[in-house]
């Protein structure tokens, strides 16, 4: 998908190397702190974004303590974003590649695996979300000619489907026209999303004479309020739901900063980038819903909906908007992952497009609109259950370039099936594979209560899940370094035993 000649390492093997995974060349590390910046800025502008802030206040929470929570918490996932993202810009290799050095040749396919059928919901679901946009334009301009009875088995009319399908292609054709389509994308949306969110929340504050009571309210945890005392019990678990929000983002990142000029670049364009407009369209959205109470006569979270009761052009306009919103989020953070992992696992017959390819299928394949009928009450359990996972994949990956690799990695070993990243002879590193199972582990009980599998567990579990990427990836990054330095002993075994066979 580069336009620049690939180096091909010397022995590399068909079932890890193609010009897709392969090291970024020189001349195509043209992303700037601006480009880097505007990547994020068209990601944050999102529905699950809007909604954030809204969510946090339903539990009790005022409307400046919901904003310092996600506030917070992007600040806390910003730190492995730029650290995974110095191998990126350093290296030029993508997430599947860099997860060899921790997990093996062999061994990185389930890590990167697990991240990609993560992308493939959201994919799925953000699909909808614009599709179903893209369906409330159409029947207002034909006012409401396009209601109908829904279809057998689908649930939906087929006018729906049909706007599900329209943006379903749109994504196609950047799938098709790779990275570069992306990053274009990326950089004319930004400024427009941007003015978009501020200009909504004007006409909100006009419309409404201000944002109403919402945000005069104060929470329920103070005295005599209806959750008192409760505050801590709601913010860690909120605050790790924050930090899982983006946990995706900060494995794969290197996706992306494999393009950056510099390392300063990738820095300074994750900072700008991510906390503060994530705040500021987080506020948007609870102030903007604040005020639909005194428009409206009702608060109104979904800003689909929202941008359907507006009336007239403004319906069309904001609409577009959050088309657009939806489209540049979805390509970069639920299209690009699962495709360079599906790639990783054949990469000799699966192209970085052939594995877009089929992130779109399966995003159709899972039915969103039904997985929203059930995942919409469970917004924490989501976030903070997949965290629990990819907490451990974030610790292990950073322990291993840090501390073991101190950032140097011999790129060319890590297209070999014999080279470094061998490890024990078979594509197998054991200490990456183990420390994501005990990562994992503390975490399980407290997931399957949350998703009310089982009717109760001991406190401790529901404690531990609380903090479960922050668990996660501590237990990760502790138990690999253990399991490296006690666990030679083993590889060195299965090494003589594999010499002398």
């Amino acid at each position: 998908m580069q336009t620049s000649e690939k180096h091909i390492p010397e022995d590399a093997d068909a079932s890890l190397w193609n010009s897709d995974l392969a090291p970024t060349a020189t001349a195509d590390r043209s992303w700037n702190w601006q480009a880097i910046a505007s990547l994020w800025v068209g990601m944050v502008v999102c529905v699950p974004t809007y909604l954030l802030a809204g969510s946090l206040v339903s539990e009790g929470m005022a409307w400046w303590q919901a904003i310092l929570t996600i506030l917070l918490g992007n600040c806390i996932i910003l730190i492995p974003m730029m650290l995974l993202g110095h191998a990126g810009a350093k290296h030029g290799i993508p997430f599947p590649v860099l997860l060899r050095s921790s997990f093996g040749t062999v061994g990185a396919k389930i890590p990167a695996l697990l991240r990609g059928l993560v992308a493939c919901g959201w994919f799925g679901i953000n699909t909808w979300v614009g599709g179903s946009a893209i369906y409330i334009i159409f029947n207002n301009l034909l006012g409401g000619a396009l209601e109908g009875d829904a279809l057998p088995l689908l649930g939906i009319n087929v006018f729906q489907l049909g706007s599900f399908l329209l943006f379903w292609l749109a994504h196609i054709w950047f799938i098709r026209n790779g990275t570069e389509s992306i990053r274009w994308l990326e950089t004319l949306a930004a400024p427009f999303l941007l003015i978009m969110g501020l200009a909504l929340l004007a006409w909100a504050y006009v419309q409404a004479g201000g944002f109403g009571d919402m945000l005069a309210t104060p929470s329920k945890f103070v005295s005599g309020g209806e959750r008192e005392g409760q505050f801590w019990m709601v913010f860690f678990p909120s605050l790790t739901a924050m930090v899982g929000f983006w946990a995706t983002m900060a494995l794969n990142i290197p996706d992306f900063t494999r393009f950056a000029k510099s390392q300063k670049d990738q820095f300074i364009g994750q900072a700008l980038g991510l906390p503060l407009p994530m705040a500021l369209f987080a506020f948007i959205g609870v102030a903007v819903s604040s005020a639909t109470f005194a428009i409206f006569g009702e608060v109104i979270w979904d800003p689909v909906q929202l941008a359907g009761r507006m009336g007239g052009f403004s319906t069309v306009i904001a609409l577009i908007g959050l088309v657009i919103a939806t489209l540049t989020t979805n390509l970069a953070a639920n299209v690009v992952a699962p495709a360079y992992g599906f790639s990783n696992l054949s990469p000799s017959r699966i192209s970085l497009k052939m594995g877009g390819y089929i992130t779109a299928g399966i995003g159709i394949a899972i039915f969103p609109w039904k997985l929203l009928e059930t995942a919409g009450g469970f917004l924490f359990t989501w976030l903070i259950g997949y965290s629990a996972l990819l907490g451990p994949i974030a610790g292990i990956m950073l322990a291993d370039y840090f501390f073991v690799r101190r950032t140097n990695l011999a790129v060319d070993d890590l297209y070999k099936t014999g080279g470094t990243y061998n490890h024990c002879g078979n594509g197998w590193n054991f200490a990456g594979i183990l420390a994501l199972i005990l990562g994992a582990a503390p975490n399980i009980p407290g997931f399957a209560h949350a998703a009310d599998f089982v009717e109760s567990v001991p406190p401790i579990f529901d404690t531990l899940y609380s903090y479960a990427w922050f668990i996660g990836l501590f237990i990760g990054a502790v138990s690999y370094l253990l399991i490296r330095a006690f666990g030679g002993f083993y590889c060195k075994k299965m090494m003589q035993k594999k010499a002398t066979e």
